[in-house]
């Protein structure tokens, strides 16, 4: 049969009394004698193919017994309304033609009939993709990215793409991955910072999507070494300006996940409520003084640990909101220090369902400034005279920030190891699959 007649699951429903022609996994199978069952589930969800001995021709019956989970079979037949199938519908087949046996035991079971653990779920992810909770996520995540490239194309941001090997430190501090390039050291990019502040200086307004790198040793649920950053950088914009910018790209992203993924959120057993705009803001020094009235042990310039965030989102008693004015020492050198009080920066992070999911600041557009935010933070001009020259032909003030899509995922989903909501996790233990 040519393959443009193919159907997917869920259009069983749109084609009682006709022929239809479906390709999938067995997901489940049944044989009762006088009837036999099985479920064929294919990347939309699972329809019902149902064999009454009265009613299909014996061949067909005869392929029933054979069939094992996960078997790649295709499905001729027709499609008749049904009062016992939870689909409401059922296929009464006329040919089953099995395309790929399945090898069995199964390493992990995608009907979820018995939990595995999270180990078990990364070691074996082309199975785990196939269950409910992982097509699920995977799903959920796609509608983030395609959310958030939705909403930035609609504003006019332009998408770029810069590099990932890098030949010094994007934002200091954290450890690189070092790998030899040629006659030369080169590392993986820890983020895509200095390169989107040049594109934003010319285009004015960009976004991107990029893989980012960090070497350090962190065996943590928040934690990896490989992560997707969702970056944004725009021209003529303070750090003020940028937040609103986040705050509307943040509620466009949930609002498009809560309309258009209903059902995997359902299946996740997660409810995502509304964002409020605007975000409510307060300083970290707030944070800091609310923190220690709540019993916390902390001090002003300690960055907060994840369970602070948690606990200063339940004081503010907000899903969702920003932290501003942090001490300088605490942001990377391209920070803009606040005029009125250089031991501040004009950076922000904000807060979603108790995790941070993305940080930002004005950036530093005047050469002699930067020049000696590096000296302060340790670093060697000379490494960055290709970044710092850039601003002495015309640089306006600029800022941006970066949202960590796994961390997104994690906060929409309500997963609690990062691990869940990454396709391929790659940390300090794992390498594969």
């Amino acid at each position: 049969m040519n393959f443009m007649n193919r159907i997917f699951s869920d259009e069983v429903k749109n084609f009682e009394g006709k022929e239809v022609f479906l390709e999938g996994w067995v997901h489940d199978v049944r044989v009762l004698g006088g009837i036999n069952f099985l479920l064929l589930r294919d990347k939309n969800g699972i329809a019902q193919v149902t064999a009454p001995k009265a009613k299909v021709e014996k061949k067909v019956l005869d392929i029933y017994p054979k069939l094992r989970q996960e078997d790649v079979i295709s499905v001729a037949g027709k499609v008749m309304k049904s009062k016992i199938s939870k689909f409401g519908f059922e296929v009464i087949p006329d040919r089953i033609e099995i395309l790929q046996k399945s090898e069995v035991p199964l390493p992990l079971d995608p009907r979820e009939v018995t939990k595995t653990n999270l180990d078990t779920q990364l070691d074996w992810r082309v199975m785990y993709f196939r269950t409910d909770q992982g097509s699920s996520i995977f799903k959920i995540q796609s509608k983030i990215l395609e959310s958030f490239r939705k909403f930035l194309n609609s504003k006019g941001y332009l998408e770029i793409q810069p590099p990932v090997i890098i030949s010094s430190a994007s934002e200091g501090g954290a450890e690189l991955f070092e790998f030899p390039y040629f006659e030369k050291k080169a590392y993986l990019a820890q983020s895509p910072q200095l390169y989107k502040q040049l594109c934003a200086i010319s285009f004015e307004k960009v976004f991107s999507v990029v893989p980012v790198f960090r070497a350090e040793r962190f065996d943590q649920p928040t934690h990896l070494n490989e992560i997707r950053q969702m970056d944004v950088e725009q021209a003529f914009c303070t750090d003020e300006d940028v937040m609103k910018v986040l705050e509307e790209c943040l509620s466009f992203i949930v609002e498009s996940v809560r309309k258009d993924c209903s059902e995997e959120m359902k299946k996740l057993n997660k409810q995502l409520t509304s964002i409020k705009l605007p975000l409510k803001r307060i300083t970290y020094s707030q944070a800091v003084s609310d923190l220690k009235k709540s019993g916390e042990k902390i001090a002003w310039g300690d960055d907060f640990s994840k369970s602070q965030e948690g606990k200063i989102g339940q004081l503010v008693k907000e899903n969702a909101f920003f932290i501003k004015d942090w001490p300088n020492k605490l942001k990377p050198f391209y920070a803009m220090p606040n005029e009125k009080d250089p031991k501040i920066s004009k950076a922000f992070d904000l807060i979603f369902e108790g995790i941070e999911v993305s940080s930002g600041t004005q950036r530093i557009h005047i050469p002699d400034l930067l020049i000696k935010q590096i000296k302060e933070k340790g670093m060697i001009p000379e490494k960055f005279k290709f970044y710092v020259d850039s601003f002495r032909y015309g640089a306006p003030v600029h800022s941006g920030w970066s949202i960590g899509l796994e961390r997104l995922t994690m906060s929409i989903t309500g997963r609690k190891n990062i691990r869940e909501v990454t396709m391929f996790p790659r940390d300090r233990n794992r390498i594969t699959p």
